[in-house]
């Protein structure tokens, strides 16, 4: 199966000029965790992602208000795939990274999706249960480098 299938194309974006208080708002009506940082809304040149977990624990944690720049919280340079690549590239970063979700980027750099662990598990031609099985096992690993540094788990 193919990145392309399973991804949630088109997802709600962000730039780093946007408040955490507009990504928390994102968030809320898109029912999601995480949203895609891109450099302007026209092209979606992936930049970054923000996460409910980047909010609690960059922003919050440290006293930083609502209208905290979404570049000061976010995670920079996420790791991608393309549209085309198979679910495997994808559970592969999911677990060598620690992260939950991964963008899908087109050739340009581009976001046109994302994948999150939910959508391995409720997709049975995605994955069997034991390959998603060891793709959490694997993300909920302790990070080697605690903190920001490493983007922190449960991205």
């Amino acid at each position: 199966m193919k990145a392309r299938e399973l991804m949630s194309a088109q997802p709600a974006c962000c730039t780093p000029d946007d408040s955490i208080q507009e990504a928390a708002r994102l968030m809320r009506d898109g029912d999601c965790g995480c949203v895609p940082v891109v450099e302007n809304k026209r092209d979606n040149r992936l930049l970054g992602v923000i996460t409910d977990r980047d909010i609690a624990c960059r922003c919050t944690a440290e006293g930083k208000g609502p209208e905290t720049p979404v570049s000061h919280t976010m995670s920079q340079n996420p790791k991608c795939c393309g549209p085309d690549d198979d679910v495997e590239v994808v559970e592969r970063i999911m677990a060598a990274e620690q992260v939950r979700r991964v963008p899908v980027v087109d050739a340009r750099g581009c976001c046109v999706g994302i994948i999150a662990q939910a959508d391995l598990a409720v997709n049975e031609r995605a994955a069997s249960d034991s390959e998603v099985g060891r793709v959490v096992e694997r993300i909920s690993e302790p990070a080697h480098a605690p903190g920001p540094a490493r983007g922190g788990n449960g991205r």
